[in-house]
């Protein structure tokens, strides 16, 4: 006859392990010896190793004593769907991976992969960070409302990142930043902002304006608020830009004659 550390032994388990097999009534607590110990046979390091196999698996302890009990049949259905739920939780476990791989990278937190590639895409051309953060924090806001066309925006960012005269503009912009109401300097931001426009087609421009990737007219308006509040001089910017011939800032319309 065993002792309870004994059989733990035996079977690779910890004695622990044992009395908590005993204690979800998994295993049958023997009879006290005449001193007050367990005395477990050879059976019950059968039963104890099937117990632990079955626990490796990833079987549920509440599971394991209707297999212990089941028979062959029975037994192959239940192991079929445990192996059912195992799998689905390894897809799940997996997608959490991806999401904890993106949150290693701050901008993944709150967009979708597009949008970092994006971003990642203006720290390699040299854009500063500051305006990087500005772009990431208003990507934030339009994934929430329009995740459907995330796509279809970014695929238009992206495209314009081609053009060195935008990234230029996106340095001059964040030199921007620090100026105060009334720089004369705006002017010249004004003028290549404005350059910019007209030089899209009418094509891409209904795009911009009806297309998959016009924005809705109150995300707009939520956005340009934002540029208002974080800029100094984004209401004279505006205003310029707008006798240049376009209004709004985030979706800039041209004005009609």
């Amino acid at each position: 006859m065993l002792t309870i550390s004994q059989l733990a032994s035996y079977a690779g388990v910890t004695v622990r392990a044992v009395r908590h097999y005993h204690a979800k009534g998994l295993l049958v607590e023997p009879e006290r010896d005449h001193s007050g110990y367990r005395r477990y046979d050879a059976a019950a390091v059968v039963d104890l190793i099937k117990i632990r196999i079955l626990a490796d698996a990833g079987v549920p302890l509440s599971r394991v004593k209707e297999l212990l009990a089941a028979g062959d049949d029975d037994f192959k259905k239940a192991v079929a769907e445990i192996d059912k739920r195992l799998r689905l939780e390894i897809r799940e476990r997996q997608a959490h991976r991806e999401r904890i791989a993106r949150l290693v990278h701050g901008d993944g937190l709150a967009l979708p992969p597009e949008a970092v590639a994006y971003l990642e895409r203006m720290r390699e051309l040299g854009i500063p960070e500051r305006m990087i953060q500005g772009e990431r924090d208003a990507w934030i806001l339009v994934a929430a409302q329009q995740p459907q066309s995330m796509e279809a925006f970014i695929r238009n960012k992206v495209g314009q990142l081609d053009d060195p005269s935008v990234v230029e503009t996106y340095r001059e912009l964040e030199a921007m930043l620090d100026w105060e109401p009334g720089d004369p300097r705006l002017e010249t931001i004004a003028d290549q902002i404005v350059a910019q426009m007209n030089a899209v087609s009418d094509e891409d421009w209904a795009a911009y304006v009806d297309g998959d990737q016009a924005m809705p007219d109150e995300l707009a308006a939520l956005l340009d608020s934002m540029f208002v509040e974080q800029v100094p001089v984004a209401r004279d910017l505006m205003r310029l830009v707008e006798k240049r011939g376009y209004t709004g800032w985030t979706k800039l319309e041209r004005i009609r004659d």
